[in-house]
């Protein structure tokens, strides 16, 4: 059954991935390598293109090297070597069952895991989402492995007082709130494996995507999980086909989505086994990428964001909210994602 299922995953790879140019376009070209690799102890899936520099692609919740789609071929033809894992617990990566097996030690130690496994002593990191918040890790925790970096959607402003998940269950009470049910054993993975393609079409949507009104409008956590809470698509997003969804769900009907939820279940854990960090600087150079319309930067704007930055980043050489788009930079705006990378890459020293 695990045969199909790979064979399955390199056809539509084919079909899929390796039909983008570098500005995000369809054309012919021959899309990513994808293999296994043995990194911290567990095997990962790995896509990869190109030559030179090695830039390391971490992709977010509910995510998968696909969302890096438009940006590889992109890297690769501007002298790149570029990797893009299925991050674990996601697509054929392995899946381990403890919740613990997700905190923020494993996960970077995964990353450094992969620079071993692919003989490199250096490489830059880029995340998103919840890779973001790995790629700051990776920069804090192991500074020799990782000589800069490129965040989009989640800043960083330095070690926090107290963790997020203290401050959320403060902040919402009896209120529903996606990190705090994510905190709930076995809860959310249920709701979401029964129909993979009702939250993944609920989220993957621009800001002014137009959706049916939602089941569930009651703020109490009482009232039912998130799918009913997120009103249905009446289409996709012009930057996501139906062959784009099919695959995401695919994988996720494979995978499940235990895994990606148990990154936050780790939340909490990750702020008490990093004391360390408390007023720690990063030292490399640092780009930071965002639709203006994030939901996770609430309406910040650039000059605010990075002064946020700038007080823990020694040399923050970027900040750059695109307009007109929400969450899914890299898939919504490919071109002028793409341009920017490429301009912080080859500025590098």
């Amino acid at each position: 059954m695990r045969l199909i299922t790979i064979s399955l995953t390199l056809l539509m790879t084919a079909t899929f991935a390796g039909a983008v140019k570098a500005d995000g376009a369809a054309d012919d070209v021959i899309g990513p390598r994808l293999r296994f690799i043995k990194s911290n102890g567990i095997r990962l899936r790995i896509a990869e293109m190109g030559k030179g520099p090695l830039v390391l692609l971490l992709h977010g919740w509910p995510e998968s090297w696909y969302s890096w789609r438009h940006q590889m071929p992109a890297l690769a033809k501007a002298g790149f070597r570029v990797v893009a894992p299925d991050l674990r617990g996601y697509g054929e990566s392995d899946a381990p069952k403890a919740v613990e097996a997700y905190d923020i030690s494993k996960l970077t130690g995964d990353a450094v895991g992969i620079l071993d496994a692919l003989g490199e002593e250096t490489a830059v990191v880029v995340g998103h989402d919840w890779g973001a918040l790995v790629a700051w890790h990776c920069v804090l925790l192991h500074p020799k492995r990782f000589r800069a970096m490129i965040a989009m959607s989640v800043p960083y402003g330095g070690r926090s007082q107290e963790s997020l998940v203290t401050t959320l269950k403060r902040e919402f009470g009896d209120n529903f709130f996606y990190i705090l049910y994510f905190q709930e054993p076995g809860v959310a993975e249920a709701e979401f494996d029964k129909d993979p393609r009702a939250i993944l079409s609920r989220l993957y949507l621009s800001p002014n995507s137009p959706r049916d009104k939602p089941e569930v409008t009651n703020p109490k956590r009482s009232a039912g999980g998130w799918i009913p809470r997120l009103g249905a698509p009446k289409k996709l997003p012009d930057w996501l086909t139906a062959k784009d969804l099919d695959y995401y769900v695919q994988q996720f009907t494979e995978a499940g989505f235990r895994g990606g939820i148990n990154y936050y279940r780790n939340m909490h854990r990750n702020w008490k086994i990093t004391p360390q960090l408390a007023g720690v600087q990063i030292q490399q150079p640092v780009l930071f990428i965002a639709g203006k319309q994030d939901v996770v930067i609430r309406g910040a704007t650039k000059q605010q964001l990075t002064t946020q930055m700038s007080r823990v980043i020694k040399d923050l050489r970027g900040v750059k909210l695109i307009p007109d788009t929400g969450h899914w930079v890299q898939q919504e705006r490919p071109k002028e994602t793409n341009k920017a990378m490429v301009e912080f890459l080859k500025a590098l020293d």
